[in-house]
């Protein structure tokens, strides 16, 4: 299994970056997938996630209305567009794919059984 981010980068504050996870070996199209972020000194946490069959969406209240997680089972790929970014929003992001298939959204990471390397979103003010 290998789940692949891509589309970090440096951006200024009220910039816009869209990340992509692709994802391979696994069954993609019936796993909830997750976006988390950690920032320096700070524990990882839960940003988005999206059901397996993309009807439902969730995201923690500091980036709602900036931010969309959308997937495209075709492709193996998951989305998140982050507009209107903040120099907090700056962190690690990674993907996560749900431990089990067929599921309901999931905030917790310990709900996730596979993981990206992660892609750097740096926010500048």
């Amino acid at each position: 299994v290998q789940l692949v981010e891509s589309g970090g980068g440096l951006v200024q504050a009220g910039g816009s970056l869209r990340l992509s996870c692709a994802a391979s070996g696994l069954l993609f199209s019936r796993r909830g997938m997750g976006w988390f972020r950690e920032a320096p000194g700070k524990e990882r946490e839960f940003v988005a996630a999206i059901k397996w069959n993309g009807l439902n969406t969730d995201y923690t209240d500091s980036v709602k209305g900036r931010f969309n997680i959308s997937r495209d089972n075709a492709k193996n790929t998951v989305y998140l567009q982050m507009n209107s970014l903040k120099p907090e929003d700056t962190a690690v992001y990674y993907c996560a794919a749900d431990r089990s298939v067929y599921r309901g959204i999931n905030r917790r990471s310990d709900e996730y059984l596979y993981w990206g390397q992660g892609t750097q979103v740096t926010v500048s003010s």
